[in-house]
């Protein structure tokens, strides 16, 4: 009777280590391109709303055309870790590199949808005649970094299968430092403004590219894993992430709905969406950095067959995920006073934002669930599920964002309606968790 406790809590101190080892790490890897957007939009902001405004359609269609693809880490990560669980190292680096040809492959074809339709993308958001010349610009040249990011998420992918999340915490860091620096001095010592801030951003995600392959072909050439490119292996890749790109299409669907509805209301609630936008990303990837560590012990405890430590994780994880949006949901409402100056004197976009955010505070629990469920599902590769639950809570979530102008809603009911987005997800993830449907063991799903 007294050691089934003793157990229980040492099981729970050996999660938490896992998780602590992983998750911390992580989250700096995560923020990256947040971090990106945030530095962006405080440098972009004080040169005026309508920079902010055009900066923020801007980079909701570039998160899109990114994180579109974000199953070249997360197909990967679940891939890889699931052999590294059945101890085949060799097979777990080759399926990175065919993730990493893939990438580059999207990488080139997304440049030129981008390029030539830029103008059309951003008339698509109702900009203004005074934000879309600006959000053209930045557009267009932050596009050219795209193959860089997509390279950057699949050789992420590999490393978080190997349960290293330290390098990519390491290379973050590097990438946030020298895009802040570059801004900087590009958007106000060589007074290229919003371009400025675009070239900036390229040049720093071109360097943490560059340095993830170093990283990954010293992996491959230790574990004598071909670096050639093996078509089979591409379209394997590619089917394997074809859910996990619906899920995520729909995903992006709901945020540029919301941004195109935030557009319409005119250009100070589109500039205090953009700023809420960027935190609700990093408190969002803050979360999704347990949700990572869930992908990459599931996945291994899965390929080694052990359904029941599998289980266990979960429970412990969304422990995790409760605190940690509650501890979030606190921070947001004592700091919001001091946030949003960061990012404009405008006033009036204070003023929009403020009530707005306490609505991003209450959600944050809501959202720990649903980020540590929605990780543990993709580790366990249970993408086919994922994906028709995100296409649920679009068809939820579209109808209610589009009456939020028609009713008279403002940007705070807007992020109301996203609230209710995040609660619908919640419920479907926590049903397939409780069914155990997910539960799959093997080198491969």
């Amino acid at each position: 009777m007294t050691q089934a406790p003793a157990v229980t809590k040492a099981a729970r101190r050996r999660h938490d280590r896992e998780i602590v080892a992983l998750a911390v790490p992580a989250f700096g890897a995560l923020v990256a391109e947040p971090l990106f957007v945030m530095a962006d939009s405080a440098i972009v902001g004080h040169l005026g709303t309508a920079q902010l405004a055009g900066l923020g359609i801007a980079s909701a269609l570039l998160m899109t055309a990114v994180s579109v693809f974000v199953f070249l880490a997360y197909a990967t990560t679940a891939a890889v870790s699931r052999r590294v669980g059945a101890g085949d190292l060799q097979a777990a680096i080759r399926q990175g590199m065919d993730g990493i040809w893939l990438a580059l492959l999207l990488g080139a074809a997304v440049i030129a949808v981008v390029l030539p339709t830029a103008p059309a993308l951003v008339d698509l958001f109702g900009a203004s005649d005074t934000a879309a010349p600006y959000a053209i610009t930045y557009l267009r040249i932050s596009s050219l970094g795209i193959p860089a990011m997509l390279v950057v998420l699949a050789a992420t992918g590999v490393l978080r299968g190997l349960q290293d999340t330290r390098t990519p915490l390491y290379v973050a860091i590097g990438g946030f430092v020298t895009n802040a620096v570059l801004n900087v001095g590009l958007v106000y010592g060589a007074g290229l403004g919003i371009a400025g801030s675009a070239w900036g951003t390229v040049i720093a995600q071109c360097g943490m590219a560059a340095v993830y392959l170093v990283v990954v072909v010293r992996g491959a050439r230790r574990h004598n894993a071909s670096l050639r490119p093996d078509l089979a292996g591409i379209r394997a890749s590619a089917q394997a992430g074809a859910p996990l790109l619906v899920r995520t299409l729909s995903l992006r669907a709901i945020l540029m709905i919301a941004t195109a509805v935030a557009a319409r209301m005119g250009d100070a609630d589109i500039a205090a969406h953009q700023i809420i936008l960027s935190l609700w990303s990093l408190l969002a990837f803050a979360l999704d950095a347990i949700a990572i560590a869930g992908q990459a012990i599931i996945g291994r405890y899965l390929g080694a067959n052990d359904p029941e430590g599998a289980r266990a994780a979960c429970r412990r994880m969304v422990q995790w995920g409760i605190v940690a949006g509650l501890v979030l949901g606190v921070l947001v409402v004592l700091t919001r006073p001091l946030f949003i100056p960061l990012f404009t004197g405008d006033q009036l976009v204070q003023d929009t934002a403020l009530p707005a955010l306490v609505v991003v505070a209450l959600s944050q629990p809501v959202c720990g669930i649903v980020f540590v469920l929605d990780g543990v599902l993709m580790g366990a590769g249970d993408g086919r599920y994922l994906a028709w639950a995100m296409i649920v809570t679009l068809a939820a979530f579209a109808p209610v964002a589009l009456l939020v102008p028609a009713l008279g809603g403002g940007l705070t009911a807007l992020w109301a309606a996203m609230t209710l987005m995040m609660t619908v997800r919640m419920l479907t993830l926590w049903l397939r968790s409780r069914s155990g449907r997910w539960i799959v063991t093997g080198a491969t799903r």
